[in-house]
Order: C-alpha cells, then structure tokens, then sequence
C-alpha cells in the first residue's frame, strides 16, 4: 500500500469543536434547562427547583458572562427566513476570528494511509450527529435502557422530596452551612401522624446531611427540631468524600450506587457538578473511566459515593438533557482508565462522495485504519497552542508560562477573557485583571488569584493553584505535538510497513524489532514513544529526530526529570496506526437537515420508532459507526474517511463558504 501525502485531493469537513460554538449552528437561544440551579448561596428546593419568581443563575462553572452567548448553554434550533441572516454575520465574524487558529499542519497531522480520492461532508452539524457510547470493563456497549430504581427496604419514600416547603429548605439549607446565627430551625408538624413525623426526620437527614433531628412539644403543637450534630467539626466530617451520610447508609449495600449517564452538549466535569449543584454534595465523590466529549450525545458508567439509586433516580424528573438509569450498588468506585474504549455512532451530512467512493473509504477504515494522531482538541483553540504553555513549562521558563496564559490573544474568545487580558497587558496587575472575570474558574482566573496570594516573584507557586490535571495537560499537549510529528515523518520515511529498528510492546515493554524478525509483525504492532526519561526511542533515523525536534526546543532528550516533580515526564508508547472495530456504515438519503438520523438510547426508552428513509432525497448522509480503544481520536478515523483538515480554522472558514 503507497503512502499517500498531504497533496491528495482532499474533501472537506464543516466541523465544530468541543469547546466551541460554530458558525453552522443557527441563530440559538438559550433553554432553561439547568438555569434552575442556585447561585452559590441560594435556597435550593429538595433536589429540585421548579421556578420560584426569579429566574436563577446556573452555577458558577457553566456561567458565560453578561451579554455572552455560552457555548455550553442548551441550544435551541430556530426557523430561519431567507436572505442574509444573523447566522451568516456571526459565521463571518467567527471564521475572521479563527484565522489565527491551528491547523493540521501546525501540530504535525499531514499524513493519510488510503489512497482513495477524499468528498466532503458537514461533521456535528448537530451536536445529536455524534453519539458516544462507552465500552465498559466487561466489554459491553453501554447503553441506557433500564429508568427503574433497585428495589430496597431501606430506602425512604418518595414523599422525603416533597414534603418540606421551599422556605423551609432554604432555611436548612442556611442551617446546614452554618450561614445564619440559628442554632437549630423547628418545623411544626401540620398534619401530626407518626408517618408523618418519620417523613420529616427522613426528609432533613437524607436531603442534608450532618443535620440531626428531634421531635418536640411546644405550647400543645409538634415541632420537628433540626440541629448540628456536633458543630462544625462534625459537619466538616460528614461532608468528606471519605464519611458522607454515615448514619443512613445500610450496612448490607455497597458503598457505590453505580449509574449510566445519558448527557447531551456537555462535558463530563461540567455534568458533574450539575448533578453535585441539585445533591448538595461535592464533585469529588462522583468517580468515572474517561471524559466524553461535549459537543456530542454520550452515554457512560459514572459511579457516586453513599448517594441511593433512589436519590439520583428524582433528578431524571428536574434535569433537562441528562438521564440517569441502570443503577446498581457496588464495593468499589470507578478508575480513570478502566474501559475497554468508546463506541461511535457518527453521521456525515450532505456528503458528496459517490457510492464507491464511499465504498471505498470505509473499507480502508475497516481494514487498514487510521493514523492515531492526537486530535486538534488536544492542542486548543486559541493563537496560543496548549503545547506551547507546556513547552515553556519543561524548560522552566516561567514569566513565559505566565505571559502565554494571560496575554492578550487573537481567535474565539468570550467578551470578559478579552478584556481581563487587556487589563493584565496594561497594568500587569493580577488584582485588577481578576476583576474583570465573572468566572474565576478558568485557568486565566485561577492563575490570576495564585499571583495576587504568591506575588510575581513565585510564578511556579501561583501557578500550582491552577488543579494539577489543568497543569499536567499543557505537558502532555508538547508530548502529542512532539509524537504527531515524529509519527508522520516516520510514515514518510518508511511507509507502512514495520522495517528493522521500529518498536513493539511485548507485555508493557517495548523492543526492537530486529532484522530477521520483520516479517513476523505488521504496521499494527508498531509504537512509537511520547518523549520521556523512561521510554527507548526507535533504532533508526527517527531516533535522531526527536533529538534534533527537542534541542530545537531547548530541552534534553536524555534528561527528562524536572525540578518540580509533578512536570518530570517518564514517556510511554502509542501504537501509530489503529484499526477500528465493529465497523458498518450506510448511505441515507434526506430532505429535512434539522431530523435526526437514528435513534438515541432517550428515544428508544421512550418507544420512539426508528426514522424511515426516502430511497430519494435532496441531501446524503453516511451513517458510520465504529468502535475505538481509549485515548484514541474519532475526528482522526473520520479525517481519514474524507481526507480534510479537522481544525476549527480550516473548517470555520469553509462552514462560512457553505452557508453562502
């Protein structure tokens, strides 16, 4: 099989990234969906709020600022007139923005494997067009199809989520978070039965914990009286990841009540502290495998400490775009890492392949595979590449970690990121810049608030507030960077066949490949190392490449250790060509763009029928659907398939042409 270089013909690809709203999109509004959620200190109502007068704020981290259009908010589609559309400007404006973005080639992506002719075709049109469903530890698909509750004697009844009033919540609430001067907050017993009164105590203990509860008589009336247990301390205790709602908690069930995820358009941190928002606990006591995209559907096992199926079971009545089911109570959390992979069910509007060039794409995919470069989402979206912070960060310049981060830059920003940076450029006052970021959770924020406490003279220390993932994804952004390029001159050098001196694991080492034994492997088994003190690099001329790409960039090859612990690479190795599994595609024909192509798992619990199609229609679709171990890119399978560019810039600029 030739190689064939980046001077193929290629199609096109309108495609939108994870982060960020495209110019394809239409004119959106934004749903209240999880808008009922409190603002930090807010009154919440049960796990629910209906709307109580006021319309509040989501929480801190999916807010997007006044006056902004949040790309994570719940769009809407909207009719659109004839003519030049609001749409049409937002693109202009958007697609004149992403100029300085990356492109492929920026971050080492230019080779293809099939030596088919590319078509063009429009990706994540809508976010519905991109379907993911993990594949679990046992292998299984996961898919959403069981809403009902284990049954169990425990559990308290319904009513605990109804029975106290909305005043009376928020008081607890306040009581609970030691937020007013009371001591203890009595509710009387209207309507005073013993089922009552049990309903009540249930209620305050399950809905807050670290609450105590106590029947009293005052003046010929029931009171039920809550109280601290035992002070702060004791509610700081309760709260822990480690001893949450210790006294409800039957001995007999699992510590883990383990559920799928149904989410839609948002990622998983993000759902996460939804659900944490409407259960009043924190992140931290959720556990999962991987995180799933956000510009997409997903489906995928999330396990949570001492919360009952029960409990999660009342969100499906409150959230929008999330379902929750499958629930079982388990020993045992969930490891980053621990699943076999992702399954893809992916369409591709108006495409403008024939048939056989179809034909001929898919069966490449199927039987050859795909280059596993690290995708564009790795590098971010901005003038300044993540790789770039990382590099600085291994060469530990630190005034440059700082200006990357915070300086003022070209591309897709929100409105408040481009004045704080203004504000920085101007003052370099970390004070001042903060005030101008509603959102304090960015990394922008973050770093902000680590110099004002550290002072500018301890850039490393300021920088350690950001969380350590944020941190480390900058590092491993250079590494991708680094085996992108080395992988595609690789390819170029030796094509796609393994030759003498490649790599290939056998267990979880890496060996040679010697002369006599080349015949014995195939470009399947090939690794290639992302750069580290604890990897061996090929024995050929590839070697020499990465030495040469790191002294280029100031850094070491053979001394890979940092001062700081945490930014020391050790490396490891990435098979360089994949082969999907379980691949079937067909070709649809369609009229109306905005009717989904197939079903979701929400629509099959809701008996919906799958969609019929014309055997004519105006527009055609390739449905594909593929599986692929963790940590590897769909958006590289599908370059692949059309032979386009999958960086926001190129496809930005393309979406715009379309929409003409």
């Amino acid at each position: 099989m030739d190689m064939t270089d980046t001077s193929l013909k290629r199609g096109y690809l309108v495609v939108e990234d994870n982060d960020c709203v495209g110019p394809a999109e239409k004119v959106k509004k934004q749903k209240v969906s999880e808008c009922c959620l409190p603002k930090e200190g807010d009154g919440l109502d049960g796990d629910c709020l209906p709307g109580s007068g006021t319309e509040p704020q989501p929480p801190e981290v999916t807010s997007a600022g006044k006056g902004q259009r949040d790309p994570g908010a719940q769009l809407e589609e909207e009719e659109e007139e004839d003519g030049f559309s609001e749409e049409e400007e937002e693109a202009e404006s958007f697609a004149e923005m992403m100029k300085h973005g990356l492109t492929e080639v920026d971050v080492g992506i230019t080779k293809f494997v099939s030596s088919h002719q590319g078509f063009s075709g429009i990706l994540k049109e809508r976010y519905s067009d991109f379907v993911v469903h993990e594949i679990g530890k046992d292998g299984r698909i996961s898919h959403l199809d069981d809403l009902s509750v284990p049954v169990d004697e425990e559990d308290p009844s319904e009513d605990v989520f109804t029975v106290l009033t909305t005043e009376e919540k928020q008081q607890l609430e306040e009581l609970q978070l030691f937020k007013n001067k009371e001591t203890s907050i009595a509710i009387e017993v209207i309507e005073d039965t013993k089922e009552k009164r049990t309903i009540i105590h249930q209620a305050i203990k399950s809905l807050f914990p670290g609450l105590e509860t106590k029947t009293e008589d005052r003046e010929g009336r029931r009171y039920i009286v809550a109280y601290h247990a035992a002070g702060k301390k004791a509610l700081a205790k309760v709260r822990t990841a480690a001893d949450p709602r210790k006294h409800s908690w039957p001995k007999s069930r699992g510590s883990y009540c383990h559920f799928l995820l149904y989410k839609e358009n948002k990622d998983t941190m993000d759902a996460i502290n939804v659900l944490s928002k409407y259960l009043r606990v924190k992140p931290n006591i959720f556990s999962y495998m991987g995180t799933k995209d956000k510009r997409a559907i997903t489906v995928q096992e999330i396990a949570v400490l001492k919360i009952s199926a029960q409990r999660l079971a009342h969100l499906n009545k409150c959230l929008m775009n999330f379902k929750l089911g499958n629930f079982s109570y388990q020993k045992n959390p969930l490891k980053l890492g621990e699943l076999q992979g992702n399954h893809f069910t992916v369409v591709l509007r108006n495409i403008t392949g024939t048939d056989d060039q179809v034909q001929q794409a898919m069966n490449s995919l199927k039987d050859i595979g795909f280059i596993n470069y690290y995708g564009m989402q790795r590098f971010g979206t901005t003038a300044v590449p993540t790789y770039q912070v990382g590099r600085a960060i291994l060469q530990n310049s630190w005034t440059e970690v700082m200006d990357l981060i915070l300086k003022p830059r070209s591309g897709a920003e929100k409105g408040y990121l481009v004045k704080c940076r203004e504000e920085w450029a101007k003052t370099k006052d970390p004070a001042a810049a903060l005030k101008k970021l509603p959102v304090k959770r960015c990394v922008e924020g973050q770093l902000l608030r680590g110099l004002s406490k550290y002072g500018m003279k301890n850039i490393v220390s300021a920088f350690g507030i950001i969380p350590r993932n944020n941190r480390l994804m900058y590092i491993h952004s250079y590494q991708s960077y680094v085996w992108n390029n080395m992988v595609s001159k690789r390819i170029e050098d030796y094509g796609l066949k393994p030759v003498a001196g490649d790599l290939v694991l056998k267990g979880a080492t890496a060996t040679y490949i010697e002369e006599e034994d080349v015949n014995n492997y195939s470009i399947h088994d090939v690794v290639m190392p992302l750069p580290g003190f604890d990897v061996i690099y090929p024995k050929h001329k590839i070697s020499e490449a990465y030495r040469e790409m790191l002294t280029a960039d100031n850094l070491d090859i053979d001394n890979m250790r940092h001062k700081i612990r945490d930014y020391s690479l050790s490396g490891a190795y990435r098979k360089i060509i994949i082969r999907p599994q379980n691949v079937s595609w067909e070709v649809v024909a369609y009229d109306d763009p905005k009717i989904p192509l197939f079903n979701t798992d929400v629509d099959n619990l809701e008996g919906k029928p799958p969609p019929v199609f014309a055997s004519e229609g105006k527009y055609r679709a390739l449905k594909m659907d593929f599986s692929l171990p963790p940590s590897t890119y769909a958006t590289m399978a599908i370059r692949e398939v059309l032979k386009m560019d999958t960086s926001i810039k190129n496809q930005t600029q393309l979406n715009t042409t379309w929409l003409r």
